[in-house]
């Protein structure tokens, strides 16, 4: 459900005599996508996301355009607190979200100014060209025996892991970069797209996956997470990557992005 299409929009924000040049990164929702989800691919959070594109609510549906994160580009004469005082940030922010190490920055540099309400009545002239990367998405299993079993089984792989820990798994083993997510938020509806219900059942194992790589309904074990069940997909979940749910946000940032993980299919 994740970064699929991505361009970028650049607006002007005007304040007192200075002309500060803002590009908002804009994402276009797809099939399955949510709000939390978004907010974990980018690094920002649902409340950004609702403040910056003015949302009534925290649905969306597909084809809907959204604007990430604002990058500022520095320019002569700035310094980090004149940047804060701008866009009403503190400096230890932009630090933060720009991983500096020092207040030292040049010209021409860009940075990450989370939670700036870019003017929309800007248009850009020019547009940067979307990639047409996006693929359909496999259909949705439509029999509901299906989705029962498959949601037995993730229920039984968590219960599972304990007795298999000790045993290293079988099968085809992949390296992919992982990442997490939860239903634990405003607007998810918690619901794999083959029927599991992780909100009445948190503690399910369960990952999303690209099924031209793993198999839908595959029983899996992965590197730091343990057994699982194959049971969702996503829209940036192409190739060897995996979203691996948790029940909570905490456990999702403390996840964070690794590489290199392995994954083998047990079955």
């Amino acid at each position: 459900m994740k970064k699929l299409l991505a361009s970028f929009a650049t607006g002007i924000i005007i304040a007192g005599a200075a002309v500060s040049t803002v590009s908002a990164e804009e994402y276009q929702v797809q099939e399955g996508d949510n709000l939390w989800q978004i907010a974990n691919e980018y690094n920002t959070t649902v409340e950004d996301l609702v403040a910056i594109n003015e949302l009534k609510s925290t649905t969306i549906h597909p084809k809907q355009n959204l604007f990430i994160n604002e990058m500022y580009e520095v320019q002569s004469g700035d310094t980090l607190s004149s940047i804060g005082n701008e866009f009403d940030v503190s400096i230890e922010n932009i630090k933060e979200w720009n991983k500096l190490d020092s207040d030292l920055i040049v010209v021409g540099q860009e940075l990450t100014v989370k939670g700036v309400n870019v003017d929309k009545s800007h248009k850009p002239a020019t547009k940067v060209e979307k990639k047409e990367t996006e693929k359909a998405a496999p259909k949705k299993e439509e029999k509901s025996t299906e989705s029962s079993n498959t949601q037995n089984t993730a229920s039984a792989a968590s219960k599972q892991e304990d007795n298999e820990s000790d045993e290293s798994p079988q099968g085809k083993t992949v390296s992919v970069k992982a990442t997490a997510y939860t239903a634990d938020c405003a607007g998810c509806s918690g619901i794999t797209s083959t029927g599991v219900d992780l909100n009445a059942n948190p503690n399910a194992k369960v990952i999303a996956v690209d099924p031209n790589v793993i198999p839908l309904g595959s029983k899996v074990h992965v590197e730091g997470y343990g057994y699982a069940t194959a049971a969702d997909i996503g829209g940036a979940i192409k190739g060897n990557r995996i979203d691996v749910h948790v029940p909570t946000k905490d456990e999702a940032y403390n996840w964070g992005v690794r590489n290199d993980v392995k994954v083998t299919i047990v079955e």
